[in-house]
């Protein structure tokens, strides 16, 4: 069993950054794959950026590619996503999620434990 633990959303401006942080505790000497989703009100999961066990395998969705920024760092057993140039659709609850896979898929069910969640608002 994985426990993931997400922190760092909050209310921000249009063009302002966030750092959301994972923390994974519980059987974590696996080599699990780390993915973020985000889910906004009304909407479906959808995926944001995975990376592999290493942290040299990453993977973006189009509508952050060039703005999010994921890294990880195994001794800390932590996860982080970088948010730039935030834009109000950006706004949503983002999911931290753990996959046995090292280069899970981009869709929810590739994952096997998954954080509670940390809202982040974006205003215009």
């Amino acid at each position: 069993q994985v426990q993931l633990v997400e922190s760092g959303g909050g209310l921000v401006q249009a063009g302002g950054s966030l750092r959301l942080s994972c923390a994974a505790s519980g059987r974590t000497s696996s080599t699990y794959g780390m993915g973020w989703f985000r889910q906004a009100p009304g909407k479906e999961r959808e995926f944001v950026a995975r990376i592999n066990w290493t942290g040299g395998g990453t993977a973006y969705a189009d509508s952050v590619n060039g703005r999010f920024t994921v890294s990880r760092d195994n001794a800390k057993n932590a996860v982080y996503l970088q948010t730039n140039s935030l834009k109000p659709e950006d706004t949503a609850v983002y999911y931290c999620a753990a996959s046995r896979k090292n280069y899970p898929a981009a869709r929810p069910d590739d994952y096997d434990y998954w954080g509670q969640g940390t809202q982040v608002t974006v205003s215009s």
